[in-house]
This record gives structure tokens, C-alpha cells and sequence, in this order.
């Protein structure tokens, strides 16, 4: 079938999976074997669509060339019809297919550490983590996801200097992995007595759970630091040397941990947002190398990229990478992300399908 990559490599790999899955010691190592059965899943049913794909391409040929010979007219009339429907439902099923086929990224099935940073724009700034923070919640919780809170620097007047957290699920980084980059926020702050827009910015840094074979780390290379909590957090925060802040030497990345009252609790999650960020560094800087191949990819965003604007007085929100805009800025505020996660997806996809024509396999008719 034209457009549409051989189907011979995705057959092979589904023979791999099943050969491994009736190994007696499949399910030995669980986290393993769950990747390892997604996969055979989803190879699957792309197997069993390729094969439906080619059902109706045969249908259709035999629908055209009947329109072209003619002969019964009631059955030309009636191939005329039912032709549209089926040319609808095959460039469908096309394109589910080429979207199946694109490799997966590694990372997609991984929980996601988010870091969401006041940026330019003072205490607005840090009332804007505060609402990005909720927004990102609340879209946890329609997906039915788990959060579990990592870090957090409270400011002054209610928001967050900075606030990290965990989220865990199914698929959460393929879905968030697009909102890392610079949102910058306009509106017209509580305090301000003249009515004008005020424009400040929030940096979001998306970042899939390290795993240990992600990123090699010395210990020696680190730097740990216990200490007193300060700020609020109770007596007990003051009087125990509960805080830990740990610095990897070579790159110069420093975490703080402070809101468990166990030191070790604390440790541990400042050491996975430290390998997460590691790993982060890592994918950013492979990233750059793919899009200077292929330009004007959306990819997962650089901390430095301006990504998104939530204009508050017309109730908008622009997405800067694709040219999206929805006037729909409250309902995404409440978590309803959807509409531009799924438009970003497409994107990047179409992007990815690019390279995926572009390379070997090809069918030749």
C-alpha cells in the first residue's frame, strides 16, 4: 500500500515479544514485563489494523475499477455511493496506523516530576505558580493520576517562589512533555489601582523519572548538606537538622528538600528530582541535535523558549509553537488541558511522520 511503511519489521518484533513472554522467567522482573506486554499490545492491534487497512484498500480498488468499466448501472451507482465512505475510512485508518508505527519515546510511560519557577514579574509571578500549579493538578486528577508533593517555596503574598511535585500514572510525560518552556501570564494584578495589563512569566520544566539506568552518578560527585528548615513548618522544622540540600558537583545542579520532617524522606526526594533533572539536561541537549535536522518540530521545549500565553482580559490562550489560540483560558485553568496537549501531539507527530516516510521501509506500490 502506497504511503504506508512495510509492516514486515513490527510482524518480527511481535514474534520477539512473544517468544520472551513464554519464558518461564518473564514476570521475574514486573516493571519489565508490564513495558514489554504494553508493547506486544499495541503491536497487536497494529498488526490486526494493517490488516484491515489492506481489506479496504482491496475494496476500493474493485470499486473504482467497477465505476470505470461501467457495466450493471445499478451497481455503478451503488460502488459511487458507498466509494466516498470508504476512501473517509481508510485515510482514517491510514493515519492511526502511520501514527502507530512512529517509535515510541522511552520516556513517554514515565511519571513526571514537575518544576513549575517564578520568573520576570515579581509577586504576580508567583501567584501565577500558585495557579499553573492548580491547573496542573487538577488535569492530574481528571486523568486519574497521583500527586505527590516534592519541594515548595512559598512567597509572600500567597503563591510559590518555586513548588515541585510528583506526578504518577499511565502515560503521564507522554502528555506533559510539551509544556516545558517560559508562559508568560498578562493581566491586571489585584493591587493595581489603574486597570493596566501587567505581564510576568513562569518557567515549567517537565521532567520524566529518572530511572537508575538513565543517568551514571558518582558519589563522590555529590555534595550533601543537612540543616535546619526555615520558615514556616512548625516547631519540629526549627529544632531538628531535618533539611537536606545536595550539589552535583560537575554540573553545578543543587536541589533542596525541606518538607518532610525526616531527613532521610527528604534525601531521597531531593535525589530523585536531582537525577530527573540530570536526565532532563540530557534529553534537552539530544533534542537540540534532531531539531536542527528537521526544523520547526514542536518537541518537549527549552526553559528558555516562550511557549504559551495566558492573557486574561480576552480570555485567551496561545500556544506560540503551533499558532493555537482558545478563547477557552478559564476551563484550561481548571485542568482542562486537552484540547492543546492532543493539538500539540498532532503536531509533533506530523513532524515525526516526516522522518518515518523519509527513511527505509517504504512500500513500493
Amino acid at each position: 500500500m502506497e504511503g504506508i511503511p512495510l509492516i514486515d519489521p513490527y510482524i518480527g518484533r511481535f514474534k520477539e515479544l512473544d517468544a520472551e513472554m513464554a519464558a518461564p522467567d518473564f514476570f521475574q522482573d514486573q516493571r519489565r514485563a508490564a513495558a514489554l506486554s504494553r508493547e506486544h499490545q499495541k503491536l497487536n492491534a497494529l498488526i490486526e489494523q494493517h490488516s484491515e487497512l489492506a481489506k479496504l484498500d482491496s475494496e476500493i480498488s474493485d470499486m473504482r475499477e467497477m465505476i470505470v468499466e461501467g457495466g450493471d448501472e445499478e451497481l455503478t451507482e451503488l460502488a459511487e455511493a458507498e466509494l466516498p465512505a470508504l476512501e473517509e475510512s481508510f485515510a482514517a485508518l491510514k493515519h492511526k496506523i502511520l501514527i502507530s508505527m512512529i517509535p515510541p519515546d522511552p520516556t513517554d510511560s514515565r511519571n513526571t516530576i514537575v518544576e513549575i519557577r517564578a520568573g520576570a514579574g515579581g509577586d504576580e509571578a508567583s501567584l501565577f505558580v500558585g495557579d499553573l500549579t492548580r491547573m496542573y493538578q487538577r488535569y492530574a486528577e481528571l486523568n486519574s493520576w497521583k500527586i505527590e508533593a516534592m519541594s515548595t517555596s512559598p512567597s509572600e503574598v500567597g503563591g510559590f517562589k518555586e513548588n515541585i511535585f510528583l506526578i504518577t500514572g499511565e502515560e503521564v510525560y507522554r502528555k506533559l512533555r510539551y509544556e516545558s518552556g517560559v508562559h508568560r501570564v498578562q493581566r491586571i494584578p489585584v493591587t493595581e489601582s489603574g486597570g493596566r495589563i501587567h505581564t510576568s512569566t513562569v518557567t515549567v520544566a517537565m521532567m520524566p523519572e529518572a530511572e537508575d539506568v538513565d543517568v551514571d552518578i558518582d558519589p563522590g560527585e555529590l555534595e550533601i548538606t543537612t540543616m535546619r528548615a526555615s520558615g514556616a513548618g512548625g516547631q519540629h522544622v526549627n529544632t531538628t537538622d531535618s533539611a537536606v540540600r545536595i550539589v552535583h558537583i560537575p554540573t553545578g545542579e543543587m536541589v533542596y528538600c525541606a518538607d518532610e520532617r525526616s531527613q532521610l524522606k527528604n534525601r531521597d526526594k531531593a535525589l530523585k528530582v536531582l537525577y530527573s533533572r540530570l536526565l532532563e539536561k540530557k534529553q534537552r541537549e539530544e533534542q537540540a541535535k534532531y531539531a536542527a535536522q528537521r526544523k520547526g518540530q514542536v518537541g518537549t521545549g527549552d526553559r528558555s523558549e516562550r511557549i504559551r500565553t495566558y492573557n486574561f482580559p480576552q480570555g485567551r490562550i496561545t500556544d506560540h509553537r503551533i499558532g493555537l489560540t482558545l478563547h477557552t483560558l478559564p476551563q484550561v485553568l481548571e485542568g482542562e488541558l486537552s484540547p492543546v496537549v492532543e493539538a500539540l501531539q498532532e503536531a509533533e507527530y506530523q513532524d515525526k511522520l516526516e522522518a518515518l516516510l523519509d527513511g527505509k521501509g517504504m512500500s513500493a506500490s
